[in-house]
């Protein structure tokens, strides 16, 4: 076997011929083309043959475009990766020359350049140049290789599946055009075709090879999607046997999103598993992050049930025997907003729990109020995918979702920013779009729930003019210039429209206002404008009132009535609250001083602190936060060579805190120190004294791809002996858990540069022990059940105690060591969960 790259540029005279048997295999899309590209195509042949030379031999040749195919060169079979469209729209276009010719000889010739013609004599079938699919493969054969076939197709008005119709309708143009042509043209035409026109065939021996050229090879026909070249690994990764089963299991999903939702399904497919900003193609991503080891349960435990889950949560079209109105209610909202960051976990959840209603509700309940926050705080991209990917690691390990601290829940602070916003000049500091879906949102609850919206385009108008004529009545009402700024841009003189504003309406008086733009023959479709339409008049008292009443709405609906905490100082309420001690972190010749604390899962640096003004380090990463946070006003202006926080802010980790306050990518568990004893974060987490950890001091990203390799060899390990880590996915950290049933409980798989580590983390919300202690009172039945002596740690100052065992290794040891390493790993994992679970839930 050759495994050399072919590449030959062939007259489709060779394409056409002996040298070739293309097949389309079974994993690629049906014929896609359309009467756009089959006229394009056409339109393009008849004009460059009409401005070429008056003999044939003087036309210059024509390029048509190159495939890509799977090939043997000491075998005609190929297979066809690229160039579909093109092959199968060339043999409709000779088939429907050949029926409107009238030349015998130049029939038979075209016949021959479509199939051989098998002989019974002989005992030989018919040898087609071209086969399709095998569901288009026989109508192919019959309506367009076979003479007289194409005008079967074209005299046929019966209903045929999307391929077949394209066929016909590419047939029917082609023959209209073919029609009017000289008999000499069309002879003319054929001939410049198959002598004239090239294609450059590039071959290789196997479809990895294939798609190495793919995506740098020039195509003419509707290039192939990423899901598309995922199909053609996944599936061609499967025995013979299966393939047909599992490519029709693959294009059923794909007809029922069609191919843009299908699309959009794998990117979020992809950021369930990445839980990361993507640094790369979808395509690559998915190799790198997904790669499924085993592709029919990819198939089948993955890419189905999130296609289903998908399908119902992008039409809110749950279905069950409770709160299934509540649920769909809140995933139309969740659908309204533009981003759609919030789509990974959900689609964990759902299929995770897609048979436990009062899961969902509480879930999609608490994801609307997130991704509300987030709209009306104006968080970032980066802040989004954060979050949202934070809580997809705690849904995959089974995290008390319900618990204050855990990633769906609101801090204090982020309530009390959330409210703060709200209680602001909305129509000033965001954009059309977001206003209408939050003013939207606030309308339905003002219906009281009996109806929601369904306006796909709303426009906001000031109820109280922006610019009032001085001798209005809405400057005798309110004659203080400054008391109308300061409530013209807020929420209570907002109303909405389901019409283009008109600018000339917007200074109107108010009773001519309500009459001839609110309302429509005196209705209204927004409960919020009719409220406007009560009023008898616009004064100060009113829309105070009516600011207030729509804030208690937003307070009530998303649960921010805990919020008043954060309202006094920040630092002081971080400091009640915290979990941890104060960590600086400081640079540049001292322009750069920061603090920070972890607090509910999440790091916080403080108002006050300074961070570097711009960002210095590589692209990508945390660059896009650090600016962010610069256009969200969250850092100052710049004074010197650093901005100042102007708000506490909070992060998913202490690496993207440290990286915004240095601007250049860090280690932020080494970097962020304790104020009193120089302990370095992973110091004060692991609970041993400054300078004992041995965690290098460089960059995160540098070993991730080493951790992934390593979390997915152990992953394959543990899931083979139970289903303790089943729900969990690879990590790109030193560390993996997954709950022990708990809340509170998490059993931790850690390495160090020189050890690993299996670890039970006890949390305690009170700061005391008691957990931990009510399970040390059994020590010895617990270290008889595990097997050996385990060490036990009752860290009071931190909220959190430890119970661990420690084995030789870490990620420092060669990759050949590691399957040793992750069998010992494995087995202390299960020992540990065996011996603490069901003490963990007596207590």
């Amino acid at each position: 076997m050759t495994h050399t790259l072919t590449a030959k540029e062939q007259p489709l005279a060779k394409i056409f011929s002996d040298e070739y048997m293309f097949s389309i295999p079974a994993y690629q899309r049906p014929y896609s083309w359309g009467v756009d590209q089959a006229q394009e195509l056409l339109d393009d042949l008849l004009g460059y043959m009409r401005t070429g030379g008056s003999k044939l031999e003087d036309i210059p040749p024509y390029f048509l475009g190159s495939l890509v195919l799977i090939k043997e060169e000491s075998s005609p079979r190929a297979q066809v990766v690229d160039g579909q469209q093109r092959l199968t729209t060339l043999t409709l276009l000779l088939a429907c020359i050949r029926a409107v010719v009238s030349d015998d000889n130049v029939r038979r010739g075209i016949t021959r350049r479509i199939y051989d013609q098998g002989d019974i004599v002989s005992a030989t079938e018919n040898h087609y140049r071209l086969t399709l699919r095998e569901r288009d493969r026989q109508f192919f054969r019959e309506r367009v290789q076979h003479e007289g076939g194409i005008e079967q197709l074209v005299d046929d008005n019966g209903a045929l599946p999307d391929s077949q119709q394209r066929l016909r309708d590419n047939a029917r143009h082609f023959m209209a055009v073919l029609r009017d042509l000289e008999p000499a043209a069309l002879v003319r035409l054929v001939q410049f075709i198959v002598t004239r026109c090239y294609l450059v065939a590039v071959a290789t021996p196997d479809l990895d090879s294939a798609y190495r050229i793919f995506g740098v090879m020039n195509s003419r026909g509707l290039d192939l999607t990423a899901t598309d070249i995922l199909k053609a690994e996944i599936i061609g990764a499967l025995q013979d046997m299966a393939r047909k089963t599992y490519t029709d299991k693959w294009e059923a999903l794909e007809s029922d999103l069609g191919r843009d939702g299908f699309g959009e399904l794998f990117s979020h497919i992809r950021m369930v598993y990445r839980k990361a900003k993507p640094k790369g193609t979808l395509l690559k991503e998915f190799r790198d992050h997904v790669a499924p080891a085993d592709p029919a349960a990819f198939i089948d435990k993955v890419l189905e049930p999130m296609a289903q889950a998908y399908r119902e949560i992008s039409d809110a079209d749950h279905a069950s025997t409770r709160h299934a109105e509540a649920i769909n209610d809140a995933l139309r909202w969740l659908n309204r907003l533009e981003f759609k960051d919030w789509m990974p976990p959900a689609l964990a959840h759902f299929t995770r729990h897609k048979g436990d209603p009062d899961a969902l509700l509480a879930f999609v309940t608490g994801l609307e109020r997130l991704a509300y926050s987030m709209l009306v705080r104006k968080a970032g991209v980066n802040e989004r995918i954060e979050r949202f990917s934070r809580l997809t690691a705690a849904v995959e390990a089974g995290d008390d979702l319900a618990q204050p601290g855990s990633a769906l829940q609101l801090s204090p602070l982020e309530q009390h920013e959330m409210y703060t916003m709200l209680d602001g000049p909305l129509y000033r500091t965001h954009s059309a779009r977001a206003l209408g879906v939050i003013l939207l949102r606030l309308d339905a609850l003002a219906s009281d729930g009996s109806k929601t919206m369904q306006h796909d385009q709303v426009t906001v108008e000031h109820v109280l003019p922006q610019t009032p004529r001085p001798d209005s009545t809405w400057v005798k009402w309110m004659p203080s210039e400054q008391e109308r700024q300061g409530w013209v841009h807020r929420l209570g003189n907002l109303a909405l429209l389901n019409r283009k504003k008109n600018s000339s309406a917007s200074n109107y008086e108010f009773d001519r206002k309500k009459q001839a733009y609110f309302s429509k023959g005196g209705a209204c479709a927004f409960p919020l404008t009719t409220q406007v339409l009560q009023q008898a008049e616009w004064n100060g008292s009113v829309l105070q009132a009516r600011q207030a009443s729509l804030l208690k709405l937003a307070e009530d609906h998303w649960q921010l009535v805990t919020r008043a905490a954060a309202a006094k100082s920040p630092a002081a309420t971080t400091a009640s609250e915290a979990e941890s001690p104060v960590f600086v972190l400081g640079g540049l010749n001292h322009q750069i001083q920061a603090t920070g604390r972890q607090v509910d899962g999440q790091f916080v640096v403080l108002a006050g602190s300074r961070a570097r003004a711009d960002w210095v380090g590589v692209d990508g990463g945390y660059k896009f936060l650090h600016q962010d946070l610069v256009d969200n006003g969250t850092l100052a202006p710049p004074v010197g060579e650093a901005r100042e926080f102007l708000r506490d802010t909070w992060f998913s980790s202490p690496s993207a805190a440290a990286a915004v306050v240095w601007g250049r990518s860090a280690n932020g568990r080494m970097s962020w120190r304790v104020q009193d004893t120089g302990q370095t974060f992973a110091e004060w987490e692991e609970g041993v004294p400054a300078g004992e950890s041995d965690e290098d001091e460089g960059e995160d990203d540098a070993r991730e791809d080493l951790y992934r390799r390593f979390w997915d060899q152990f992953l394959a390990k543990a899931n083979a002996r139970g289903a303790l880590f089943q729900r969990r996915t690879r990590s790109a950290n030193p560390w993996l858990g997954v709950g022990l049933g708990r809340n509170g409980f998490r059993l931790n798989v850690s390495m160090t540069r020189g050890e690993a580590r299996v670890t039970c983390l006890i949390h305690h919300e009170d700061g005391g022990t008691a957990l931990f202690e009510a399970l040390h009172a059994h020590r010895a039945e617990i270290e008889e059940a595990f097997g050996m002596p385990l060490d036990w740690a009752g860290l009071a100052e931190q909220k959190r105690s430890r119970i661990r065992s420690t084995t030789e290794g870490g990620w420092l040891v060669p990759e050949s060591e590691w399957p040793e390493l992750q069998d010992r790993l494995v087995d202390l994992a299960y020992r540990m969960d065996a011996a603490l679970r069901s003490r963990i839930n007596g207590l």
